[in-house]
């Protein structure tokens, strides 16, 4: 068996592992981050239940740290209260990036954990299989439902040699990343493996599996070895350690090799985190603004390797330089190290331990200016200013840069041989003040800010829709353009009414307006719709707005499940090109007993009719019926 069998076998409760076949599993734990968070908390409650039933449900307060006026602050109280009334451990504010704080403080080797934010495969990086889901899948495993799930094909990725210094864990994530696209990793798990695994620390591990999550994949996930067990045990937790390879004979969809030592610096160019190039052929492209850090690559040792490269430098004049420390068990440590100080004497702008501009909450950059991350996403948008140009590549190459004024690697005077040693520390300073656990308490009163509304639920399905298209847009549509990030939009995460004036603004700003009054639509797309986050306003806005289907040529995994949590039909087809804007499209039968994928839609604008298909489970056409997920739980589904 190959590990992601391993892991997966004893957690199924229903199906099989053959690839593609619907599978139900059961999850020991879940994550939640704020910004996600609301909905998935606020569908649980409504749940009716005294207490979450997971082995360990953390909520992580790490995306809404930007306090410009009560809603950010009312959400936090809102989420504390709740982890105390329900039996949810708290990481407040300030500790930390959720997906950071979790692999070093409760990931455990061959568990499930099923988080709000499609990076949980973070987790990956310790033997423990991570899934990305939408909040109302969320609340369901939290309230002792399975996660429903298609089982993945397993493609094993064979690392070979050791990086060379000054190449990061990045550079050959984003090279599998090029080699598969936003979209190649559908239905597939990655397993890391081979020799060269074991010259990477489990930070470098989790800036694989967490930037593997861009090629659409449904976890990654690396084996428990020995350099697992050390990293435990740096972390005082070595009793979580359990042994977990794949077997020598183990087969695989397909093995990629990749061999380290001829790996270099690589950046995704704009707008698209695959669209990946060596650092030289990016080389000279002027930026205003350079950020190191999030939770693909603000481990220490990632911080240290910039901060050596920085030492005794200052960055160029037309750059502004940014620095969040992951975890503040990393800050403390690059504080004792010295490394906070080079940061701020080379002129950088060191932020709180949290996700910041990686999710747009501050630190934009100018309009039509340029700024180089060490982040997972560059979707246009995503930094918070439309017209800007976002580049994605490691530390060291950021460092460089900043130096520079402009994309490059290397300094003068400097020989990355002064990196080699520089690695994870031995023994981590555990202060875990700013976490919080208890008992549930049912005397605990939920804290509910008046920007805080309940989840606008719509009716069951009916036996036949009539539509109008509201909107078409083309292949790789992100749930940022979805549902636009930022602070404005992220602090009306849970007033659905409010944010879903938001839906599609940077693609369309009149969308929301044309969806409510055609009252009944439907939107079109191309193909791998829904890429990116995990979430699920992306689907609940639409919702709102009327948008009762969707078609596309395909779908990604997370999106595609939310719009069925929500009852929009995901419909498929080869060709969508002839639809246009305002045309009436009809559909029936679609309550009727027995029915198959195929249903045959009309086009009473242009007078034709088209077979598209329901793709869907007998539980997710259940869900449908029912009108979205927490009804179907409501009625004993």
């Amino acid at each position: 068996m190959n590990l992601v069998e391993k892991i997966l076998g004893p957690h199924i409760l229903s199906g099989n592992m053959t690839p593609g076949s619907p599978l139900e599993i059961r999850a020991e734990q879940t994550l939640t981050q704020d910004a996600l968070g609301m909905l998935a908390y606020l569908a649980f409650e409504s749940l009716g239940l005294e207490k979450v039933r997971t082995e360990l449900s953390v909520s992580y307060l790490d995306h809404n740290m930007l306090y410009t006026d009560h809603r950010n602050p009312d959400d936090h109280a809102y989420l504390t209260s709740v982890a105390r009334k329900y039996g949810i451990v708290l990481s407040r504010a300030g500790n930390g990036i959720c997906h950071s704080v979790h692999l070093a403080r409760f990931a455990v080797p061959g568990k499930i954990i099923v988080g709000t934010d499609s990076h949980t495969p973070s987790a990956g990086a310790l033997g423990m299989i991570g899934i990305g889901a939408g909040g109302l899948d969320v609340a369901a495993v939290m309230a002792g439902q399975p996660l429903a799930v298609a089982m993945p094909r397993v493609v094993k990725i064979d690392l070979r040699g050791r990086l060379r210094p000054g190449v990061n864990a990045k550079d050959a994530a984003l090279r599998i990343l090029k080699e598969f696209g936003v979209k190649g990793g559908l239905g597939v798990a990655f397993e890391f493996g081979g020799e060269g695994l074991g010259s990477l620390s489990v930070p470098e591990r989790m800036t694989l599996t967490n930037l593997a999550v861009e090629t659409g994949a449904t976890t990654a996930v690396c084996p428990a070895d020995e350099e697992a067990r050390r990293f435990l045990r740096s972390q005082g937790r070595e009793g979580a350690f359990v042994p977990l390879m794949a077997d020598p004979d183990a087969s695989y969809d397909r093995v990629f090799r990749l061999d380290l030592d001829m790996a270099e610096p690589m950046a995704a160019l704009p707008h698209r985190p695959d669209n990946v190039v060596p650092v030289r052929e990016a080389a000279g492209e002027r930026v205003d603004q350079v950020f190191i850090g999030s939770c693909t690559n603000s481990s220490i040792s990632d911080l240290e390797k910039a901060a050596a490269i920085l030492r005794g430098r200052r960055i160029a004049e037309n750059v502004s330089l940014l620095v969040t420390p992951g975890t503040r068990q990393n800050y403390l440590a690059l504080l004792k190290s010295g490394a906070v100080e080079t940061f701020v004497r080379a002129g950088a702008r060191v932020l709180e331990c949290g996700c910041g501009p990686c999710v747009g909450m501050g630190q934009a950059v100018r309009t039509g200016g340029v700024s180089l991350r060490t982040v997972n996403r560059n979707f246009p948008g995503r930094c918070g200013t439309k017209e800007s140009g976002v580049y994605l590549a490691g530390p060291e190459t950021a460092a460089f840069t900043a130096l520079a004024g402009h994309i490059t690697w290397g300094a003068e005077g400097f020989d990355p041989e002064e990196l080699r040693d520089i690695r994870e520390p031995e023994i981590y300073e555990t202060d875990d003040s700013l976490i919080l656990r208890g008992a549930p308490d049912a005397e605990v009163r939920v804290v509910r800010g008046p920007n805080i509304k309940e989840i606008p639920l719509g009716e069951a399905l009916p036996d036949c829709l009539d539509m109008r298209v509201s909107l078409c847009v083309g292949d790789n549509i992100s749930t940022d353009e979805i549902a636009p990030s930022g602070a404005k939009n992220v602090a009306n995460r849970a007033n659905i009414e409010a944010v879903s004036r938001s839906a599609f603004e940077r693609l369309d700003p009149d969308f929301w307006r044309r969806a409510l009054e055609m009252g009944s639509s439907v939107i079109v797309a191309g193909e791998n719709y829904g890429q990116g986050s995990s979430r699920e306003h992306a689907a609940l806005m639409p919702r709102y707005l009327g948008v009762r289907a969707v078609i596309a040529r395909s779908f990604a995994r997370i999106h595609r499940a939310n719009l069925i949590n929500f009852g929009i039909l995901p419909l498929e087809t080869e060709d969508a090109s002839d639809f246009r804007p305002g045309d009436r499209l009809v559909l029936d039968g679609l309550r009727r007993d027995g029915a198959g994928e195929d249903l045959m839609i009309r086009n009473e604008t242009a007078g034709y009719a088209r077979i598209v298909k329901l793709r869907v489970t007998d539980r997710e056409r259940a869900v449908l019926k029912a009108g979205g997920l927490l009804q179907f739980i409501r009625a004993g589904g």
